[in-house]
């Protein structure tokens, strides 16, 4: 008959009187190891028992149970239900650890059965075993073997799990050398020959039977469950039935649960996941592994937990495995480059260790419970969006595309998708680089920001107390000096012409129109009037920085229009967008919002904490003017999705290879790049996007379609407000550039040479700009 219920929770009086019994013929066991490694013809003699019992008075007796390793499990809501949802794990063991009500019982009569049928009964050692095998040694028959019972498979399990605790501790250790202290560490903890194997064997006993005094049964009995290996990296009876049957370990039939009981002999041996193998695939029927389910079975009917019909049922039933392969790493899931971001996060940040090597340890083994920021409807259509449009690579360039979304009122990251194929190899098309991302995600240097950078400059000159209507000289012409407080003084000693796209020739009119067109000239004509170090510092405070976390540097004239030193990245840029949007409260763009341990504690996050950095009131006149980016003749007009809801953004172009173009309201911020990321044997200004195409569409324009489609999907989502009013003492009108006429007084009543007859409007916007690019590929 099949077992119905589990055995009892209750310490047995049988195991309780068995420990006691057990330290007192432990003493004898012991003299018979100890001295058997020494000269066995005295292995039984009264002075080697003597010795021995001494000797094992003083060996240590409480054994420390570690948490066990765990995978680490990252999560993302779904918001249809609310609910976390699996994204993926990281383990080198993958583990499910369970409750005793939460294993089926027929595979605690499976593995009681076959290894220790005595184990409620017994003090943590089985003496007539343990005594059977020690003789047989002593009389040369073989090496020692045999006796080992579940306490004392347990406790060698604990003490190999602790060589992966100690190993990961020591610091500075190359991959090879770690591998080899493993090995060493694991050979000590499971020797069973010779003087070193029997005094571990010894001491394994008496860890054994302080077990039995200090746990209850179940206890010991689903401990061993939980931390014995069945194959690879599968540890524990709950990812063992997951991943060979597809079933929880609670649901187990007699087959299957015979199957994994035979398997905790030899895990590698038996395992049934490797189909081709050669002694023990699936042409053969797994027959080593089907030979060991037989004598489980057999056990299991000599032991009457199972009946007869059963039995002869169970052996003539092929086994069929169900392989479930674990969701493990970034590249099956259906947010790669999310979950690439949130993995380097861990790597990197001090929250989840102080060395390198104690973040990979957590990641791997710490059991982390990681909450993300990700949602999934904006995910979904990002992905959708840049694999529509943008071609996983190029011919002759590495070519790349991102798009991302940034909560405004948190810096909560939603949604990064990516044109290429998740991989780490250097494959065309594939890579594991996050180009949304900055160094710590693989991108090194970032890419040149064009126009999309004029926003600090915009900003600088409100700050300065300019207004939005001021006439400033915009026409093309040389620029001879610009003032910067912190690098110093720029001097165009060349007599260097920056112009605008197309050779606009640029005019007198107002940062207004400017921002809207993106005129080069406008902005240059408008840095004159500033300090480059304040220009700089307001992008610093916003969160952009070059990808390495330094502060940008504007030691150039058109670092003004984002050719800045180095690049910077897609998630900088939309974070200070996003602080325009959140009345100028600059919040850290984050992907991580709740990290428990595997107890559910909660546990440090990485910051991401918000700071008004910028004025509301010049945020929201800086706000005012990007509006006009995106209507009438602004650069964007076309990516506004207008659904009604309230919008502002910026474009960006440089050289014709990097493009860009950032869409805001107050509820989400939008950010789509593309660009060349890597210029192989070419030189980085002749590749031009306007000149590559994808299915009838230039590279460069792309991104108005793609921001359209995901500003409608974040405004569906996330239903933004209007937008805040500007200061009104910025919006005034001057021209500084007007010269009132000098009437004087008439000497001759009939003379008008006072008169003033030659004024133009030198502040008539007399021409336009188009959004990619000058002379020198800035928008």
């Amino acid at each position: 008959m099949s077992s119905s219920k589990w055995p009892s929770f209750r310490r047995t009086t049988a195991g309780v009187i068995g420990g006691l019994v057990g330290l007192v013929a432990l003493g004898v066991i012991a003299a018979m190891l100890i001295t058997a490694a020494l000269t066995p013809a005295i292995a039984l003699t009264s002075a080697g028992a003597t010795s021995a019992i001494t000797t094992f008075d003083n060996l240590p007796s409480k054994l420390q149970i570690n948490k066990l390793q765990l995978p680490t499990t990252i999560y993302a809501k779904d918001p249809s239900t609310g609910k976390q949802k699996v994204l993926t794990s990281f383990y080198d063991q993958n583990r499910v650890p369970v409750t005793f009500t939460q294993v089926a019982p027929v595979m605690y009569d499976a593995i009681l059965s076959s290894e220790d049928p005595r184990f409620y009964n017994e003090g943590g050692i089985d003496l007539n075993g343990t005594a059977r095998a020690i003789l047989s040694n002593v009389r040369g028959d073989s090496d020692l073997q045999g006796g080992s019972t579940i306490s004392q498979q347990y406790v060698k399990n604990v003490l190999v799990q602790d060589c992966y605790a100690t190993v990961e501790d020591q610091k500075g250790l190359t991959q090879d050398k770690r591998e080899a202290e493993l090995r060493d560490c694991y050979v000590q903890a499971t020797n069973d020959e010779g003087p070193d194997g029997y005094a571990r064997k010894l001491q394994e006993m008496r860890y054994a039977i302080a077990l039995s005094q200090r746990y209850s049964k179940n206890d010991i009995l689903v401990g061993y469950l939980n931390i014995a290996n069945f194959g690879g990296v599968t540890y524990g009876i709950e990812a063992a039935a997951e991943y060979y049957f597809g079933v929880h370990a609670k649901d187990l039939s007699l087959s299957q649960a015979a199957t994994l009981a035979g398997m905790v002999q030899n895990p590698n041996t038996y395992r049934i996941d490797l189909k081709a193998n050669e002694a023990n695939g699936e042409a053969n029927h797994y027959a080593l592994t089907k030979k060991r389910q037989q004598y489980v079975l057999h056990q299991m009917l000599e032991e009457g937990k199972i009946t007869q019909d059963q039995y002869e049922k169970a052996v003539k039933a092929p086994i069929t495995p169900h392989i479930t392969y674990p969701k493990s790493g970034c590249a099956l899931t259906d947010a790669p480059y999310f979950c690439e971001y949130v993995t380097s996060i861990i790597r990197n940040d001090p929250a989840f260790g102080k060395t390198a090597a104690d973040r990979e340890q957590a990641l791997r083994q710490g059991g982390l419970n990681v909450y993300t920021t990700l949602d999934w409807r904006l995910q979904r259509v990002a992905q959708s969006t840049v694999s529509k449009y943008a071609p996983a690579k190029q011919s002759g360039f590495t070519y790349g595309s991102t798009i991302v979304n940034v909560q405004p009122s948190t810096g909560a990251i939603m949604s990064i998708a990516q044109n290429t194929h998740y991989d780490v190899n250097a494959a065309p098309g594939k890579t594991s680089i996050v180009y949304a991302g900055g160094y710590d995600q693989g991108n090194k240097y970032g890419f040149a920001p064009g126009s999309s950078f004029k926003l600090f400059t915009l900003l600088a000159w409100l700050q300065a107390g300019h207004s939005l209507n001021e006439v400033v000289n915009g026409t093309v012409r040389v620029i001879p000096h610009l003032k910067n407080s912190c690098q110093g003084d720029w001097t165009n000693f060349s007599n260097t012409v920056v112009g605008n796209y197309r050779n606009e020739p640029g005019v007198y009119s107002t940062p207004m129109k400017f921002t809207a067109e993106s005129l080069n000239s406008g902005f240059f004509g408008m840095a004159t009037e500033l300090d480059l170090c304040k220009v700089a510092k307001d992008a610093t405070a916003l969160g952009v920085t070059y990808p390495n976390g330094d502060p940008v540097e504007m030691t150039t004239q058109t670092s003004v229009i984002g050719n800045t030193k180095y690049g910077v990245s897609p998630i900088a840029m939309a974070g200070a967008y996003a602080a325009i949007a959140n009345h100028g409260t600059f919040c850290k763009p984050f992907v991580i919002s709740k990290v428990t341990d595997s107890d559910g504690k909660d546990l440090p996050v990485p910051d991401h904490s918000c700071k008004q950095v910028i004025d509301p009131k010049i945020a929201a006149t800086a706000e005012y003017a990007l509006q006009g980016v995106m209507r009438g003749i602004g650069t964007a007009a076309i990516a506004n999705p207008n659904d009604g809801t309230p919008v502002f953004g910026k474009t960006g172009t440089n050289e014709g290879n990097q493009t860009w173009l950032i869409t805001s309201s107050t509820a989400m911020t939008s950010l789509v790049w593309s660009g060349a990321v890597d210029s192989g044997s070419r030189k980085m200004e002749d590749i031009d996007l306007f000149h590559n195409w994808y299915r009838g569409n230039d590279l460069a324009d792309i991104r108005y379609a793609m921001s359209r489609k995901i500003q409608s999907t974040a405004d569906e989502y996330y239903p933004g407000a209007a937008l805040d009013k500007p200061d009104a003492k910025l919006l005034v009108y001057s021209n500084p550039y007007y010269v009132p006429p000098v009437h004087k007084p008439s000497k001759d009543k009939d003379s008008d040479k006072g008169k003033d007859k030659g004024s133009d409007d030198k502040g008539k916007d007399s021409g336009s700009s188009d959004d990619s690019g000058g002379s020198h590929g800035h928008d």
